[in-house]
């Protein structure tokens, strides 16, 4: 699984979330939470007793083997590691195939009531696709549209939201639509599909995509679902590439910016390292994890923002 697929009635679904979240020992603030570009094969629940050895304030979670394991273990298992959850995938895809996109729509409910009850009530999509060949921009993002709406009625039964990430390098935007590689037009997408949309915020994308400081203060904080943080050489637009990526506070990008922007709106969920490439495939995975958290937690200081 690469990362990019990785990742009641309503009343009922608060109750559950408020009891997940208090069994999580949940506090309030921005905190560091495990991604796994840190710790590549790691599995759940290693990942997460990973995430808590370390000292990670959260973990980003495996909802498939978080499912596994078991609504009650899995509730059991971040109550005592005191870790709250930063975000687990989207379960469906809505840029494949419509037969694929219904077949994913059957297990969604299962899937969105089980997050909410673990107390992880934020999901992330990151696959994008120009759509089928032939097919018009304009059409293929009213049929998206129309899909992230139906998946999004599923998530909002159960308080539970979605941020799309925009993928800012050239590599990305010379053959995306623009909506899927902007900041303020994947924030205009996300307001389309419904209130319970809004944006994965990766450093290196709003970076690579020309956003500014003043792109967060607009999108604010109720559509800033959940962040993603690493950095970037300084490079030409042609020669970037994803997996290129430095730890936090090693390049370029304005990171004490960006978080004082995220702790202005008064953004208090998770922040995810995500170095694409940095990592060397000898070093091992405590260590790993560790220098993660390190120079995430060193650049959020810079910005005013202890963890």
């Amino acid at each position: 699984m690469n990362r990019r697929e990785f990742l009641w009635t309503a009343a009922g679904a608060g109750a559950a979330l408020g009891l997940a979240n208090s069994a999580a020992g949940a506090g309030t603030g921005m905190y560091i939470s495990l991604n796994s570009s840190l710790v590549s094969g790691v599995q759940w629940p290693d990942f997460a007793r990973l995430a808590a050895k370390v000292g990670y304030g959260g973990t980003d979670v495996n909802l498939n083997g978080a499912m596994k394991e078991g609504l009650d273990a899995t509730k059991a298992l971040l109550a005592e590691l005191k870790l709250r959850t930063a975000y687990c995938g989207l379960p469906v895809n809505p840029t494949r195939d419509e037969d694929s996109f219904k077949k994913g729509m059957e297990g969604l409910e299962d899937q969105v009531k089980f997050a909410a009850a673990i107390g992880c009530p934020r999901m992330i999509h990151t696959s994008w696709g120009g759509g089928p060949a032939g097919t018009p921009p304009a059409e293929f993002r009213k049929t998206l549209v129309g899909r992230f709406q139906a998946a999004g009625a599923v998530l909002a039964r159960y308080n539970v939201r979605c941020g799309f990430e925009f993928l800012g390098p050239l590599q990305f935007r010379s053959r995306l639509p623009s909506f899927a590689t902007l900041m303020n037009e994947m924030l205009d997408f996300a307001k389309e599909c419904g209130p319970n949309f809004g944006l994965l915020l990766d450093a290196w994308h709003w970076h690579h995509a020309g956003a500014t400081v003043e792109d967060i203060h607009k999108a604010g904080k109720s559509r800033i679902v959940a962040i993603h943080v690493s950095d970037a050489a300084k490079m030409a637009p042609e020669d970037v590439r994803d997996n290129q990526r430095l730890m936090p506070g090693e390049g370029v990008i304005d990171l004490v910016g960006f978080f004082k922007a995220l702790k202005e709106i008064g953004y208090e969920d998770g922040v995810s390292p995500e170095p694409l490439g940095r990592i060397p495939k000898e070093m091992a995975k405590e260590e790993a994890a560790k220098l993660g958290y390190d120079t995430t937690r060193a650049v959020m200081r810079k910005a005013g923002i202890d963890v």
